[in-house]
């Protein structure tokens, strides 16, 4: 199965693609979506969701996992990543691609066992499950391929469960 990790955001939207075999992961691609601040904002959400599509569509992608919405005390920050989500929901519903979204506290526990873990414990945990050589950058691109590794977790734990 080959799976699309997305890490959404306005400025920078990680993506990160894995195959997983039910057992083994394989790293095949990971980078980040650029958008810049002086742009129109339903362009910046349409170019994301696009290119989105595009690097689907290059690696082929059965699935995708997505962090969802997190926020604390500060909503507005929060809105523009709401939007960028929605029209990556909308976009690849579309084209019949399933999502699967996960709280960053999911992701974090899938990848470290600790919910409250640092960013860097799971940065380090993605370059060790991957057996990659260095910690994946940029951040947000780590972060995609910790979607992508919460996912396979979770299917693989569902899988046992059903036996």
């Amino acid at each position: 199965m080959v799976v699309l990790g997305i890490d959404p955001g306005l400025a920078d939207t990680g993506w990160g693609v894995v195959s997983f075999d039910g057992q083994h992961y394989r790293p095949i691609s990971f980078g980040v979506i650029k958008t810049p601040a002086g742009e129109d904002l339903q362009k910046r959400v349409y170019t994301i969701a696009s290119d989105l599509g595009e690097v689907a569509a290059k690696y082929g992608a059965e699935v995708v996992s997505m962090e969802d919405i997190f926020f604390t005390k500060n909503i507005t920050s929060a809105i523009p990543v709401a939007k960028v989500i929605g029209a990556i929901l909308f976009h690849f519903s579309e084209i019949g691609l399933p999502v699967h979204l996960f709280s960053p506290l999911q992701i974090k526990t899938a990848v470290t066992g600790m919910g409250r873990a640092e960013k860097i414990q799971v940065q380090e945990m993605v370059k060790v499950i991957l057996h990659l050589k260095s910690i994946p950058k940029p951040d947000h691109a780590a972060d995609a391929l910790a979607d992508c590794i919460c996912y396979c977790s979770t299917l693989s734990l569902k899988s046992k469960l059903e036996i």
